[in-house]
């Protein structure tokens, strides 16, 4: 049975997963359990029974999409427009006031850009049908096609790294949705063909924050290079988005229900409003409230390390730090000491003195991020003059990517390899192109080795 003559109804409800419950989990155990498509067919059905209830914006006749598709594009870069003006005109940042709120963006949608392209992932096993061609050569180029400076999850997993934001424990539950709609799309790609090929209708449209964040994230220092790199690949005219509408129009039934399967792309095209977006996420920050959150999780490790020789206000620090509720009276001890002194430089107050710098007493004890939040927070509406902040830019490479020789993934899947026929080999190297193996070595070998010998099969 071919996987066109399956769309025809939408699959039933698997009974023995209630997929209700923590998203994270279900996020992590589509992400790495070995046969996880009960699961994600249960969590993908759910979902799609909230998506029904989002109004329709996508319009319902087909051969508008093309000319739909470039209006969206050129709007976006008409407002990205007025936004460079109002900058050059001395407007102030839209999205990060703070360095410390571009962190704390970058990390709460990690969940989503670490699983970059899933859902289009349970589609390579077509890569015989032309028809997919689009949708496949897309999900090539989230991988990077095999190269690790062009693979989207090992640059935004680099990203992280560069800021010291790997910890996931602050991140709420509720950003792991898309990720995981992601996934499961992925896993149940053949089932849900008309709802994966909405999704990444809707996905590969390029959104104004995409640039805004590219903009403001190159001011504060942070390399911006993911962000640019998908402006340039959603591109409307040969990119991600023109490609989805093609391979939405290549693949629409010629004799079956076309209006039942255009009704199920619809619905995957809603599933991208599900969970908070990005500017959601962006305009839901309060410095306050995350210092305070970060300073919780830091209190269980702090509350019994402290001598009684500093007081403050009467309390000795773990007296502080007894309970959460003291975290904010803390904080005003402090600077009623002059320990903290608020809207000024932060190098002023002997907190920051403390937590900052090689020798510092608390060397170690916050990590890249907790201290910006601290150091944002302590300079409130401070400014230092004439601050320039170096804009890091990404070392890009066409260079061969090396291989690993050494890494055992690599040696097994190489030894694998060794004597099977082409059909074969493209059984073995299809695992290695899943969201949570490509950026590896051994993924990385492997998707080098799928295109090349995708090319060469019939």
């Amino acid at each position: 049975m071919t996987v066109l003559t399956r769309l025809h109804s939408v699959p039933a409800h698997p009974q023995a997963i209630d997929p209700v419950g923590n998203v994270r989990q279900i996020y992590q155990a589509l992400l790495t359990e070995e046969n996880p498509r009960d699961l994600a067919l249960a969590f993908l059905q759910e979902q799609l029974q909230h998506a029904a209830d989002i109004s329709e914006t996508l319009p319902q006749d087909p051969t508008t999409w093309h000319a739909w598709v470039a209006a969206h594009c050129t709007d976006v870069a008409r407002q990205y427009a007025d936004y460079l003006q109002q900058r050059k005109a001395g407007g102030p940042r839209q999205f990060f006031s703070s360095k410390a709120q571009a962190l704390y963006f970058l990390q709460a949608v990690a969940p989503t850009k670490l699983v970059d392209g899933a859902w289009l992932s349970g589609l390579l096993t077509q890569w015989q049908d032309p028809r997919f061609a689009g949708l496949i050569s897309t999900y090539l180029e989230e991988l990077g096609e095999g190269n690790p400076a062009q693979n989207h999850v090992v640059i935004y997993r680099k990203l992280l790294a560069d800021h010291d934001l790997q910890d996931s424990s602050a991140i709420a539950d509720e950003r792991y949705l898309q990720g995981a709609l992601q996934l499961a799309l992925g896993l149940a790609g053949t089932e849900y063909l008309p709802e994966v090929i909405g999704y990444n209708l809707g996905y590969e449209q390029l959104p104004l924050h995409l640039l805004i964040s590219s903009y403001e994230l190159s001011e504060l220092g942070i390399d911006p290079y993911y962000f640019t790199l998908h402006v340039t690949i959603d591109n409307a005219s040969t990119g991600h988005a023109q490609k989805a509408v093609q391979a939405a129009l290549d693949l629409l039934p010629l004799t079956a229900d076309r209006g039942e399967f255009l009704r199920r792309v619809s619905l995957g095209y809603r599933l991208n409003d599900l969970g908070q977006g990005s500017r959601a996420i962006i305009e839901g920050f309060n410095l306050e409230h995350e210092l305070l959150a970060m300073l919780e999780r830091k209190r269980p490790f702090g509350q019994h390390m402290h001598s009684d020789y500093c007081r403050f206000e009467g309390q000795t620090v773990n007296q502080w730090l007894a309970s959460p509720e003291q975290l904010p009276g803390f904080l005003q001890a402090m600077q009623n000491k002059g320990w903290i002194k608020r809207h000024e430089d932060p190098q002023a107050s002997r907190f920051w003195q403390l937590i900052a710098g090689d020798g510092a007493a608390m060397f170690g004890v916050f990590s890249a991020y907790e201290k910006q939040l601290v150091h944002d927070w302590i300079a409130g509406s401070w400014t230092a003059p004439h601050a320039a902040r170096p804009i890091r830019r990404h070392s890009q490479t066409s260079a061969a990517a090396v291989v690993p020789d050494q890494d055992p993934d690599v040696q097994q899947l190489l030894a694998t390899l060794q004597g099977q026929d082409p059909v074969e080999h493209m059984a073995t190297l299809l695992p290695w192109l899943a969201p949570a193996r490509h950026a590896h070595p051994a993924g990385l070998l492997a998707t080098r080795r799928f295109i090349e010998l995708k090319s060469r099969l019939p």
